[in-house]
């Protein structure tokens, strides 16, 4: 099978990439110029790459060209105001070209990582204090202050690809929460290892819905070869809050754990200071109003759907965590 796979430099690209390999399949990989393909978890030399970019129309018609599977995990995440237009650009306007070029190609079948943050927040007055909100594919995206540009972002793309299967395209999407993995720990969802790593001394009362990258890897490959067409899966591991995540971290790594938890009020002073800094330094600020908000949502995104349809186990929190935190030795 000849297999395309974009954002193949980020962490479930190259996930993707790397459960691919187990099988003989011939992979292509979409990049872009200039990523950092140093840390990649897998023999380059088995992959062609071609490059190119996703608001390239030309350069994806041509990239498609031949392709039988798609998997499009390429995104920019970011909760900084300045990058909002690029993840308009990249998310909604380049999940729309690769939509297209794939209809035009007529791909078998097309893979879209999307988010949780696409299903949009839950109504307030299911809110009960204390209570969890419990998201499954059934919540219906509501306009709301509460949802992150990030997340209408993706939530748009989804409707491309949504429209695309109405316009005949095989495809399936997967909404993984916040993925651990192995990886730069300088980017995305691993910057929580870092933290805790440097010994911070702080934590927010809130939870965190997580999926180990391995596990939404395996599930995208194999939803992609299945019968399973025109549906969307939450991907969720479990839920654990902040405090009991860190605490686990710094066990696994020997640090200090973070011991100081920070009320809601102490949260908007200093995503204001660091806004403040950040337009002083011109440098992307720690903590933004939504990162802060998110860091107190009491959320449960279900999981029962995929568990389900592929009878699939998530990988325990310990076991991910023991992985992932001794690839992060090199740091040390």
């Amino acid at each position: 099978m000849n297999i395309l796979v974009t954002g193949a430099t980020g962490l479930v690209g190259s996930a993707i990439i790397k459960e691919l390999l187990l099988s003989n399949h011939h992979i292509s990989a979409l990049y872009r110029e200039g990523s950092d393909r140093s840390q990649l978890p897998f023999d380059m030399s088995r992959v062609e790459w071609r490059e190119g970019d996703l608001l390239d129309v030309v350069a994806l018609k041509e990239a498609v060209k031949g392709i039988d599977y798609v998997f499009h995990s390429a995104a920019t995440v970011s909760f900084v105001p300045k990058y909002q237009q690029q993840m308009y650009n990249i998310n909604v306007t380049g999940t729309a070209n690769l939509v297209n070029a794939c209809l035009e190609s007529k791909v078998s079948k097309f893979c879209h990582v999307s988010s949780v943050a696409a299903l949009g927040q839950a109504d307030s007055k299911k809110i009960v204090p204390g209570q969890p909100v419990n998201i499954d594919e059934k919540n219906h995206w509501e306009d709301s202050s509460e949802n992150s540009n990030y997340g209408k972002t993706k939530y748009l793309a989804e409707l491309e690809v949504w429209r695309g299967i109405a316009e005949g395209l095989n495809a399936v999407i997967v909404n993984p929460s916040v993925i651990l993995g192995e990886g730069d720990w300088t980017r995305s969802s691993t910057q929580l290892f870092r933290y805790v790593y440097n010994q911070n001394l702080f934590y927010t009362p809130g939870f965190l819905n997580y999926v180990d990258v391995r596990d939404v890897a395996s599930i995208c490959c194999q939803l992609i070869f299945s019968e399973v067409q025109a549906e969307r899966y939450i991907l969720n591991g479990g839920r654990i809050s902040y405090k009991e995540f860190f605490d686990k971290i710094a066990e696994t790594m020997n640090r200090k754990t973070p011991a100081i938890k920070v009320g809601r009020a102490l949260a908007s002073v200093i995503w204001r200071l660091e806004a403040l800094r950040s337009l002083l330094t011109g440098s992307d600020p720690l903590i933004t109003k939504e990162t802060a908000r998110s860091a107190y949502k009491n959320v449960f995104f279900r999981s029962e759907k995929i568990q389900q349809t592929l009878n699939y186990s998530f990988t325990p929190l310990d076991t991910s965590l023991t992985r992932i935190c001794k690839s992060f030795e090199k740091y040390n």
